[in-house]
């Protein structure tokens, strides 16, 4: 049995309303992978504010630029019904997470909560499902930078060198060690892409037709309250929206250095209630103004000059979105490697060298990622169905099973919560299974009709919707 699972020093609780403050059982040091003391380097000084505004930043960025597109495939009132269904799951999701890791404190990572439920196989499993994870949405963070140099300059470089200096750019701001000294910009990160979107949602009601559509003559606008798409192009599209607030695996590394984790629901709570709210609003009215004529990423949807207006405040967010995708991804092989090492926490050769090292691997490998399949949605939409799907639905059902295995024997409304939380692990099978078999559809058929060319290319393939 792996050293993770010895960590494992909380009994879990029996209590229905998984309440995160869990008496008084002092988790501060008791299995914790980052001490406290004397020559150590103190991880643990993330405020929940601050955790929340890490977690909007995670979650914020990506999501608010696709959603209007996937609103085109599926209809307005369908869309809607999406953001807040999935919006809701996700959040549950991230609590039961949250409450499994303050039960269980060794629990670093998402990957450590496998190991204790389902032994090392499912440990090495869950542990490659993030790592795909984050680099996939790394790679659309970069995606993000790249267009939006590509708007500034108005493409006076290849596309791919901009890929390139946007590589870059996601790597020097992930490099960053603490999530404490990441958090100062993530504020800034934040407000700008918020500014950036809203910028474009009032700049394309100020127009009488969608920048993209002919600016003439009759034309097909392209709103539907119910559309009809195909079942690769819907489930794609809701893999989309789903994997706009899926992330949340993500939050595990922050919370390990938080100084109180037991105040992680409230930065949870403040989190997603935020991003649903800015989703649904944000999109339905991008969606209403300009139908079928929606870019992606949204930024490019109001016209060339509101385009470039946006793009330059949200240059900041898109970079530090990127940055956070690299950092949690580099951080989780980082304490792979050094856990239970005197370099783990402190300021040596082996450490940094350690940390450098896993910054430029999740670097470059997304940066291959963001050149070969470069278009916004589907990068979102493939990191959903094959990875976000079992890691933000189904391991956090089966967690929720594995501290409420009583339940069973329990009374009806018992029953009923463990029956709901393996419909939960069921659609996480669904979403990746479906959802990955249409992204692969919907990629193919964009290299079949050119709306993206040969990897590595020079076109701007970013704006395709």
């Amino acid at each position: 049995m792996s050293d993770e699972k010895h960590q494992d020093l909380v009994e879990p609780a029996t209590s229905s309303t998984d309440s995160v403050d869990i008496g008084k059982v002092d988790i501060e040091n008791d299995g914790e992978i980052f001490k406290r003391g004397e020559g150590l380097e103190d991880f643990r000084t993330v405020s929940w504010i601050h955790t929340a505004v890490i977690f909007l930043k995670l979650i914020f960025a990506t999501g608010v630029l696709t959603i209007p597109s996937a609103m085109y495939t599926l209809g307005a009132f369908p869309g809607a019904i999406n953001v807040l269904g999935w919006q809701a799951l996700n959040t549950w999701c991230a609590l039961i997470q949250g409450n499994f890791r303050n039960r269980h404190p060794g629990c670093h990572s998402i990957a450590d909560m496998g190991n204790l439920v389902g032994g090392k196989i499912v440990k090495e499993i869950t542990g490659l499902l993030f790592l795909t994870a984050f680099i996939i949405v790394a790679a659309s963070g970069m995606v993000g930078v790249s267009t939006a140099l590509n708007a500034l300059s108005e493409h006076s470089l290849c596309t791919n060198y901009f890929s390139i200096i946007a590589a870059l750019m996601v790597a020097a701001c992930a490099s960053v060690r603490k999530f404490e000294k990441i958090a100062w910009i993530t504020w800034a990160g934040f407000f700008s892409v918020f500014i950036a979107v809203f910028i474009v949602v009032v700049g394309v009601t100020t127009r009488d037709r969608p920048a993209a559509a002919p600016q003439t003559g009759a034309y097909d606008f392209g709103y539907h309250v119910i559309g009809h798409p195909t079942f690769a192009a819907g489930i794609t599209a809701a893999s989309t929206i789903f994997c706009s607030g899926a992330g949340t695996s993500a939050f595990l590394p922050v919370m390990s250095e938080m100084r109180n984790p037991r105040e992680y629901s409230k930065a949870v709570n403040w989190c997603m209630g935020l991003v649903t709210a800015a989703y649904l609003s944000f999109s339905l009215v991008v969606y209403k103004w300009c139908g079928k004529w929606v870019a992606s990423p949204s930024l490019g949807s109001a016209g060339p000059m509101v385009k470039k207006i946006s793009y330059g405040i949200g240059l900041i967010g898109l970079c530090v979105s990127g940055a956070l995708y690299v950092h949690v991804s580099a951080k989780y092989v980082f304490v792979r490697i050094l856990r239970n090492s005197k370099h783990l926490q402190s300021n040596s050769l082996v450490h940094w060298g350690t940390w450098l090292g896993c910054i430029a691997a999740m670097s470059i490998t997304s940066f291959l990622i963001a050149s070969g399949v470069p278009i916004f949605n589907y990068l979102l939409s493939l990191a959903g169905s094959i990875a976000f799907a079992p890691l933000a639905l189904g391991l956090p059902g089966w967690l929720w099973i594995y501290d409420h295995a009583n339940y069973w024997k329990g009374t009806l409304w018992q029953k009923t919560l463990y029956m709901l939380h393996v419909v939960l692990i069921g659609i996480s099978i669904f979403l990746t299974v479906g959802g990955t078999y249409g992204v692969i559809v919907q990629i193919m058929d964009a290299y079949r009709d050119g709306s993206i060319e040969s990897a590595f290319s020079c076109a701007d393939n970013s704006n395709s919707s």
